[in-house]
């Protein structure tokens, strides 16, 4: 056969769907397939299931959804003229008689559905629970359109050591392979992603197409980090992180051949379906879009910026007005309500200062001084007329003494109720601003400063909290968070002299402790070989344990860490296996 010459021109399209949005999210498919004709794309791909969102968990158990979703996947269809696409979306071949669902990816080419992909490996582990809904397709499958044959997968497809990618350049001749994934962000990922990716194209010999799911689902950020790799295993065109993207770069076609068979046997992993299809459409005389090199950005960074997407998606996607916070004059409400501002811009963001008789006049100005620096509104509620008709009501009943958690408690819970209030009068969503150091020992109050409808500190640990603080004065050039805010002892302000580490062990060695045992699933004992206290070790162990009750009562919060509490780490509450059972915990709430 001559060896076809020329190029190929692919398009990755880098969006952020919004789960159950169907119209919305198709209004945005042909938006990108618009505009990727117009810059001569003869290939377009978008990220897994980008039509319903992902993931659309139990809304895959509705056969209303699933037959939305294809009749607005065949409306896409028809609109697919003059370019190739490719599309995430769920598929039930035998819908209404209660059939297996596939997560699939759609070839919508010539006005119709021309080829579907079965996603061959599901994930069921962290986050993932694909095996709750889908059946694992059979097949790989290559796309030949003429003699271009285009290798299709799904996200965790593209992990395995043994997935399609091998049986599609194999055992289907593919040269181009593209994967079309829904991968949640955590620290680092977007690199690993692309080490990866690389891996892949140098090992089979291929241009390598990954285009990944953008915005915020709940507790998940998908990042992009699209990207297109050459047989060589080098990085040709890398996509923004956090934002959206169309990547667009033409692909050589020497060395590229079509095979004629309708399936291949499984010589390797998977046997190899091989649809054929018309050549693709000259492509348009548009030149390629000239773009500046992407940077991965520095660790601190990229989280800063999944804390914003996160929060920007949840308070928009879900239709509030704006978002509510109490301002301590402590760091974890400084660094979420800057955060806030930077995702939805200030006029969105009022923060309230509740100050008690244990407020210093230390925090309650560093409050003001934030508010300023960030130019929301700022309502001062004094709540100790309120705290105080809490003890009258209680004083037959509980004999007035020393301050204790119970009056500790009473005090964030006035405070709850407040911004709560708020909330339901002007349509505001409260955010918390505790962070994963408090969350995994308890230190934190129920219908307190638990209060809310979204966390976004919920998976930072408190050292990472003034890492990020210090990053947002940088950024800006000047103390958005004062000074005086990050070198404060950090302190609850409940109680007379109180500090957080009259509880808690340094945040330092408490952090550590955390990160072994819930991110690395350590014992006390190797934790404790890391150089740190055995006894500190056990007590800190026995007060995560002890908390699921609370943490399983929280607002959901962002993922930035390997493992997040939540949907990472389900524990049950009810549970009387306990590490380190000699040690004795405590919290000074409840």
């Amino acid at each position: 056969m001559k060896k076809k010459t020329g190029k190929i021109r692919l398009g990755l399209a880098q969006i952020n769907p919004t789960v159950g949005a169907l119209a919305e999210n198709s209004r945005l498919i042909r938006g990108k397939i618009s505009l990727a004709r117009k810059l001569g794309v003869q290939i377009l791909a978008f990220p897994e299931l980008t039509l319903c969102g992902y993931p659309p968990e139990d809304l895959l158990l509705k056969p209303s959804f699933l037959a939305d979703c294809e009749a607005e996947l065949q409306k896409l269809a028809a609109a697919a003229r003059g370019i190739a696409v490719i599309v995430g979306a769920p598929h039930a071949p035998e819908q209404a008689g209660g059939g297996p669902l596939y997560n699939t990816a759609s070839v919508l080419y010539r006005g119709g559905i021309a080829a579907r992909y079965r996603k061959l490996h599901l994930p069921n582990y962290g986050v993932f629970d694909e095996k709750r809904y889908f059946r694992e397709g059979e097949r790989a499958l290559v796309v030949s359109f003429g003699d271009v044959p285009v290798g299709i997968n799904i996200c965790e497809d593209i992990w395995m050591e043994r997935g399609p990618t091998a049986s599609q350049v194999g055992g289907g001749g593919a040269r181009i392979v593209i994967n079309i994934s829904a991968s949640p962000y955590h620290r680092r990922k977007g690199p690993e992603r692309e080490r990866l990716m690389r891996r892949r194209a140098r090992e089979n010999h291929i241009w390598l197409g990954y285009i990944n799911l953008l915005g915020g689902q709940d507790e998940l950020v998908f990042d992009g980090g699209s990207v297109i790799c050459d047989p060589r295993g080098r990085t040709v065109v890398r996509a923004v992180p956090f934002g959206e993207d169309l990547l667009v770069h033409d692909i050589p076609l020497p060395s590229l051949d079509g095979r004629g068979e309708k399936t291949v046997p499984a010589r390797y992993p998977h046997p190899v379906e091989i649809v054929k299809l018309p050549p693709l459409p000259e492509k348009a005389k548009a030149p390629l879009p000239r773009r500046k090199k992407v940077a991965f950005p520095a660790a601190v960074e990229e989280i800063y910026q999944a804390l914003v997407l996160g929060t920007r998606d949840y308070v928009k996607k879900n239709g509030f007005r704006g978002v509510v916070l109490g301002l301590s004059g402590g760091i974890d409400s400084a660094l979420t309500a800057a955060v806030a501002v930077e995702a939805l811009g200030r006029e969105k963001v009022t923060g309230v200062t509740m100050p008690s008789a244990y407020t210093s006049r230390n925090t309650l100005r560093d409050a003001r001084r934030l508010a300023n620096n960030l130019g929301i509104s700022l309502l001062e509620l004094p709540i100790g007329t309120i705290y105080e008709s809490y003890r009258d009501l209680l004083d037959d009943i509980i004999e007035r003494g020393e301050v204790s958690v119970t009056e500790e408690n009473i005090q964030a819970r006035v405070r709850g109720n407040l911004l709560m209030a708020l909330s339901n009068r002007f349509g505001w969503l409260v955010l918390t601003s505790g962070n994963k150091s408090e969350v995994a020992v308890g230190y934190c109050t129920l219908y307190g400063d638990m209060a809310g409808g979204f966390a976004v500190l919920k998976d930072v640990p408190k050292t990472l909290v003034f890492s990020l603080s210090r990053l947002l004065n940088r950024r800006a050039g000047r103390a958005v968070i004062p000074v005086s805010i990050i070198r404060r002892p950090p302190t609850a302000e409940l109680r007379p002299g109180q500090a957080d580490q009259d509880t808690l062990p340094p945040y330092p060695v408490l952090d550590r402790i955390i990160e072994l045992y819930v991110e690395n699933d350590l014992s006390p004992g190797e934790i404790a070989s890391h150089g740190l206290d055995r006894e500190t070790v056990r007590r800190v162990l026995r007060m995560i344990d002890r908390n699921e009750y609370k943490r399983r009562q929280g607002a959901p919060g962002i993922k930035i860490t390997p493992k997040a509490f939540g949907r990472d780490r389900r524990l049950p509450i009810t549970n009387r296996y306990r590490v380190g059972e000699k040690a004795k915990s405590g919290t000074k709430k409840g």
